[in-house]
């Protein structure tokens, strides 16, 4: 783990592998740990850059307002202060978002942009679903009953019931690392304020999207509405998989984004 400083936010984060440089942007309420199911197979090929954003993990929680393209600014300046000139890009949830807004903000610093389970926000997206508002709540939560309500939502009913482990693992992470409810609260503000949709033509780079078909929080549907504005770009929706369908379907996902990656090798 290392530390970087911009706008005088300390963001932490790991460099790992070695090989073409690949970003990965996490959520709303999780941090770099969360794309672990990944990182063996992406190792070996990619030197990869996961980090806490303003607001999440062990970064710096400031309480004042923030927006998607002030964390995509974080990215870049990340990027920069790593030695990143230009890298693959894979953002999930509110991190598909800020990969959005990176590559419209900073185009020349993303080769290949991937999209998973995200929305383009904005008055044409499909609501977020109200089973999902508990999972995100801003309110103070016990660990065991934020991590429970998140695993219900996020994850489909059989998965879970094949892993009961997932819940008493989220309980755990959320005892060691509790939400920061006021930072939390800032960055929902900027989830909720996300709005690409006329902008994303503007995105000329190869874009995979991705997502689950049982997504309860935000509908695969907005991962439809995603790729048909994009000029290049392809659609792969994963069933079954709910909004985690990285860790639901680990294989299937990293097979999607290995062959979209090795696709655009030499690029």
């Amino acid at each position: 783990m290392a530390i970087a400083i911009h706008d005088g936010i300390e963001l932490h984060y790991d460099l790992e592998g070695a090989g073409d440089p690949l970003v990965l942007i996490h959520g709303a309420q999780s941090d770099r740990s969360v794309f672990e199911p990944l990182m063996p197979a992406l190792t070996g090929g990619f030197q990869v850059l996961r980090f806490d954003q303003r607001g999440s993990g062990q970064s710096s929680k400031p309480d004042h307002p923030y927006s998607i393209a002030m964390l995509a600014d974080d990215t870049a300046a990340l990027m920069e202060q790593v030695g990143f000139a230009r890298a693959h890009v894979f953002g999930v949830s509110m991190g598909g978002m800020i990969a959005q807004e990176l590559a419209l903000g900073h185009p020349e610093r993303v080769r290949t942009l991937t999209i998973g389970c995200s929305t383009a926000g904005g008055p044409r997206a499909i609501a977020l679903e109200e089973t999902a508002l508990g999972a995100y709540s801003t309110d103070e939560l016990p660990a065991a009953e934020r991590a429970r309500a998140l695993a219900e939502t996020i994850f489909t009913q059989p998965f879970l019931d094949a892993h009961p482990e997932v819940v008493e693992g989220l309980t755990k992470a959320r005892e060691a690392a509790p939400i920061d409810v006021a930072a939390f609260s800032r960055r929902m503000d900027a989830a909720r304020a996300h709005d690409t949709f006329d902008r994303l033509s503007q995105i000329r780079c190869p874009t995979l999207v991705i997502t689950g078909k049982d997504d309860a929080i935000i509908a695969w549907e907005n991962s439809r509405l995603i790729a048909e504005q994009l000029s290049d770009a392809r659609l792969v929706v994963l069933e079954p998989a709910g909004h985690g369908f990285w860790i639901e379907q680990p294989e299937r996902s990293i097979e999607a984004l290995l062959h979209f990656l090795g696709e655009q090798a030499g690029a």
